[in-house]
């Protein structure tokens, strides 16, 4: 009876791993057979092996139906169903284990693609992983990224076996090899023994894929046959190339002086083991990316089919070192034809992009099978939770869905006030509100500004006293109106604005104007005070979503905004996005959406791109995103006003979405990040006037996304805490406005360059580093923070986000509280030399400035946030000294 091919393989050195796993493999004793018929001396596995064994077998239902009833998140029943089967795994490969004196008889398990770019996170996953399985012979999967380089470093120091995995390039082999040595060499170091295993999986059959797409592109340009035959020539030999090239490393690097030392401490070398060797074109031959690849120290994991195939038909044959020469001519040949080996990597980027997309049309089909639009429409609350009592909280707040046609009927009445302030001489409008009662009035004033005829719209939603003394001096005080907005009716910088120009504007009702919901405090003062006109807002709306409401329209209007156009717009929208549009044509359930999607490969930094005409949208945007989904741990980050760089200064963990107007080219730097793989989603608006049409776009995508997250987007828990934060220390007596020079807390170091640098260092791939600016908002301010945050987002390539306080703390301050532990904040306070008194208050402008910022900064601490605190006598100074301190962080 003729030999068995695969013993005879790993007679001749390679070693037949199977790259699949279900749990009726180990409980039927299917994989004992493997083992003894089939040679197979280990197993791999990944998250979508594990996701296709779950969702198409009937092998974990009893399993999942009682972790469910644990009431435990999903990723912990994958990760609890994934060690069980591990376990099972590794314990029947447990006596080949032994039999082999711990060369084989291993099963991976890999970190979750979220931590892929958290050194980190890599490395409190890859132990916690170790632990949970609690098997000597398992190895941890991490991916070869940058980030994961150090944590395979530190891994193995720490003596845990890794697998490393999602390697193209010899020169990413090459640095995964000394990675290896590293480890091992500090191990030995501190006495520790070097038996820890590993093995580096080099990725075959993907890189032909890409290779050959880019080679057939040359052939059917062709017109020579002799060209043609000679490009033919060239097809399918790319990979295996490409594996003999990262062989030969291996046999350099671990035959050489750099593992000597280690070698005669008896340490074993890490075997390479070649990766996705099924073959994806069907006129190659099933087992050539075994044929081409046998050698002593190697490892081949295979799919079941692969396996079946090399017993069938499979010759054995040491073949890793021959042809080494014309390996390296096959890519030089490929570099004349220019196809660059940069090029194949960046085209397997985008496939990696390209499954995002296809999870996105999954996502799609399964928001129309359940219906969730109809839902929405229906203010069907148990999309977001289950919770009876929380369900009635989000009824309460859907009034959203309907307000563009409510308040199409009361334009008339609002361009009649219009005309009659206009008439009577007024000139300006100073809006006084927080969060959803200031941004949209924002966002018309910056893309509008003050049309002839109209009121020049002024929004104040800060407490730091030089603006209110700017503001104040900028104005007429006698020939402008005010509008109190609050839909509580109690907020508390809102009311302190309002007592300081009642005062100064003479007590006079005739120039106040309430917006605010029935029955509150503010309501009755309007009506006490004689106020010319009060804005009963409808109630079940809440503020970030109010954009369309009095809130938004009723300064807008008074400011001159075509407000028919914006609602005629807005109408627009809403009807697309009707229960009877299909989710894949609903434009605010498709962004919705995309923005689920990214976020659960890790695209979790919305990225707002637009043209200067509308970019103030995006500030707008960020209270919308962030306040509603920063939450339980979770979030989406939303990145405004961030200027574009090139590639080279962005992370894995972004999604762009460009706002465009007609006529709008694409910029360039945003064209390169398309091209370099980071997704794009470009919004086309018909004119500004289409700015109503996105804020109702937005918030049914962000409804959308949290329905898919699992989160209450209408709520917002930590809000509350720097509020009592704040009004605990006025309580304590009120905090100095002013001191001396640049005083810093919340991080070690005796020096403000200490302190940035250990905040700066904190910093790891997949965060995002927050700029809180307790100082007057300006232009000279604005560039300062500007510089910064680039300087930082350029040398750490994370995210970076700026704040004036205390209007962040209405706007993104509940994501940098609830969400994820990503963030590392950097607060900025001026002091304040000139104060403004707040009548019938026992504390100033400048008092509550300082108790909000102290609030916030203890809010964060309890959060185990990191965070440092610079406070700034001289706010011109101090940000130029902290600019110059980023920038020699960055440069060190």
């Amino acid at each position: 009876m003729a030999k068995n091919p695969l013993f005879e393989l790993y007679e001749a050195g390679t070693s037949v791993w199977l790259d699949y796993i279900r749990r009726s493999l180990m409980t039927s004793g299917e994989l004992t057979r493997m083992i003894e018929e089939d040679a197979v001396v280990g197993m791999t596995s990944n998250p979508t092996i594990f996701e296709k064994a779950i969702g198409g077998s009937s092998d974990y239902d009893d399993a999942l139906r009682d972790l469910v009833h644990m009431g435990i998140t999903d990723e912990e029943i994958m990760l609890s169903l994934i060690v069980e089967d591990i376990k099972l795994a590794a314990d029947v490969l447990k006596p080949v284990y032994e039999q082999t004196k711990h060369k084989d008889g291993y099963v991976s398990i890999e970190v979750l693609p979220r931590v892929a770019d958290d050194t980190q996170g890599t490395i409190a996953m890859a132990h916690d992983l170790f632990d949970r399985v609690g098997r000597p012979n398992i190895f941890v999967k991490i991916p070869a990224t940058d980030a994961g380089l150090p944590a395979i470093e530190q891994c193995i120091a720490d003596g845990v076996n890794i697998n490393i995995t999602l390697m193209f390039s010899v020169k990413v082999y090459e640095d995964v090899a000394r990675a290896f040595i590293r480890g091992l060499q500090r191990r030995m170091k501190d006495g520790h023994p070097i038996d820890v295993a590993s093995v580096a999986s080099f990725f075959v059959s993907r890189v032909d894929t890409a290779v050959d797409k880019l080679l057939e592109q040359k052939i059917a340009a062709a017109t020579d046959p002799a060209e043609r035959a000679r490009l033919q020539k060239l097809m399918g030999k790319a990979a295996v190339a490409n594996a003999k090239m990262a062989y030969e490393a291996f046999l350099r690097i671990f035959n050489g002086s750099e593992f000597g030392d280690l070698r005669a401490a008896g340490a074993s070398v890490q075997r390479c083991l070649w990766a996705s060797t099924g073959t994806k074109n069907p006129s190659y031959s099933d087992v050539m990316y075994v044929e081409e690849l046998i050698g002593p120290e190697t490892v081949n994991t295979m799919p079941e089919e692969t396996i079946l195939a090399f017993q069938d038909h499979g010759n054995v044959v040491q073949a890793l070192t021959a042809g080494i020469d014309e390996a390296h001519k096959l890519f030089d040949d490929l570099r004349a034809l220019g196809i660059d080996y940069d090029d194949v990597t960046e085209t397997l980027e985008r496939e990696g992009v390209q499954k995002f997309a296809d999870s996105l049309g999954t996502r799609l089909e399964q928001l129309d099978r359940t219906a969730v639009v109809r839902r929405i429409a229906e203010k069907d609350a148990g999309l977001w939770k289950s919770n009876g009592s929380t369900q009635t909280e989000i009824r309460e707040r859907l009034g959203w869905l309907q307000v563009a046609d409510r308040m199409e009927e009361r334009v008339p009445e609002l361009e009649a006030l219009r005309k009659e302030l206009v008439g009577e001489g007024f000139a300006d409008l100073v809006l006084m509100g927080m969060g959803g009662s200031s941004l949209a009035p924002e966002v018309f004033r910056q893309t509008f500004g003050a049309p002839r005829a109209a009121l020049d719209v002024h929004v104040l939603d800060t407490t730091d006293p030089a603006a209110i003394s700017a503001l104040e001096k900028a104005i007429d005080l006698r020939k402008t109106v005010f509008i109190v907005a609050s839909k509580s009716g109690t907020t508390l910088e809102t009311l302190s604005h309002y007592r300081h120009f009642w005062q100064q504007a003479g007590q006079k009702g005739g120039q106040f104007i309430a917006i605010t919901d029935p029955g509150t405090a503010l309501a009755d003062e309007a009506s006490r005070r004689g106020f010319r006109r009060t804005f009963l807002n409808p109630p079940d709306i809440g503020g970030r979503y109010s954009a369309l409401s009095y809130f938004g329209l009723v300064p807008a209007a008074l400011g001159g905004v075509d407000v028919s156009g914006v609602l005629d717009r807005a109408a627009t929208m809403v009807q697309a996005c009707s229960p009877s549009v299909p989710a894949g044509e609903n434009p605010g359930a498709w962004l919705g959406a995309v923005f689920a999607e990214a976020a659960k490969v890790g695209r979790d930094k919305i990225t707002i791109v637009a043209p200067p005409a509308i970019q103030s949208f995006g500030v707008w945007a960020e209270q919308l995103i962030a306040e509603s989904t920063g939450k339980e741990g979770k979030g989406l980050v939303p990145v405004a006003d961030e200027a574009l760089g090139t590639p080279q200064v962005y992370g894995n963990d972004r999604l762009f979405v460009r706002l465009a107007l007609p006529g709008d080219d694409e910029p360039s730097a945003l064209a390169a990040l398309g091209k370099a793989g980071h997704p794009v989603v470009t919004l086309k608006l018909s004119d500004p006037l289409a700015i109503g049409a996105e804020f109702f776009r937005w918030e049914y995508a962000i409804a959308v996304a949290g329905a898919i997250l699992g989160l209450n987007v209408f709520d917002q828990p930590n809000v509350q805490e720097a509020k009592d934060l704040t009004r605990k220390v006025l309580s304590e007596g009120n905090p100095p406005t002013v001191g001396q020079g640049i005083r810093w807390a919340g991080q070690s170091g005796a020096t403000l360059e200490a302190a940035i640098q250990s905040l700066l260092g904190q910093v790891r791939a997949g965060d995002y580093v927050a700029l809180l600016a307790f100082i007057a908002p300006s232009p000279e301010h604005d560039r300062a923070l500007n510089s910064i945050r680039l300087a930082i987002r350029d040398s750490h390539r994370v995210a970076t986000t700026v704040g004036y306080g205390p209007r962040y703390l209405h706007s993104t301050g509940q994501l940098h509280k609830g969400g994820p532990n990503t963030g590392v904040f950097l607060q900025l306070v001026g002091d304040d030399p000139h104060d403004v008194p707040i009548p019938g208050e026992k504390f100033s402008f400048g008092v509550l400035k300082q108790a909000q910022a102290l609030g916030d900064f203890q809010a964060l601490r309890n959060h185990g946030r990191r965070v440092l605190r610079v406070q700034m006598a001289d706010v011109a100074q101090g940000l130029a000294r902290i600019a110059g301190l980023v920038e020699t962080v960055r440069v060190g």
